[in-house]
């Protein structure tokens, strides 16, 4: 018979939990070993405390750019072509790197979504670091 009969009258099954507890163990041991070698350290450059507060600066100006629906781009409502965009983008930059205005863009629902990767480009190769989209 498989199932053996207790007292009571109802079927005793019992589960062997050897082979499981086998089974762990050898995970466990594997775990264990193999963790120290997954783990390296990282080198993590934290900022110093100064005691000299940080120079209050006043932030630049926003930097309006506007896509329109035909693909035509405009720095501060001036229209001016996508090749002298990126100029003005470097040389923005150049004036104070650490103090950079922000690059607020905003695009026609229906415009070129090329147009936009082109300025995103752009301003990525000429370093813009304050980049946001303004929805209407």
């Amino acid at each position: 018979m498989a199932f053996s009969s207790n007292s009571s009258g109802g079927a005793m099954a019992d589960i062997n939990v050897t082979p499981l507890v086998d089974v762990m163990l050898v995970l466990l041991i594997i775990f264990m070993v193999t963790a120290p070698i997954a783990s390296y350290p990282i080198e993590v450059n934290l900022p110093q405390r100064t005691t000299a507060p940080p120079p209050l600066t006043e932030p630049p100006p926003p930097i309006s750019l506007r896509i329109d629906a035909s693909g035509q781009v405009y720095w501060n409502n001036s229209p001016y072509p996508l090749s002298t965009i990126a100029n003005m983008m470097r040389e923005t930059v150049q004036r104070d790197p650490t103090n950079q205005p922000q690059l607020e863009i905003d695009t026609n629902p229906d415009a070129d979504y090329g147009i936009l990767a082109q300025v995103l480009a752009h301003a990525k190769n000429a370093d813009m670091n304050k980049i946001g989209f303004v929805q209407n």
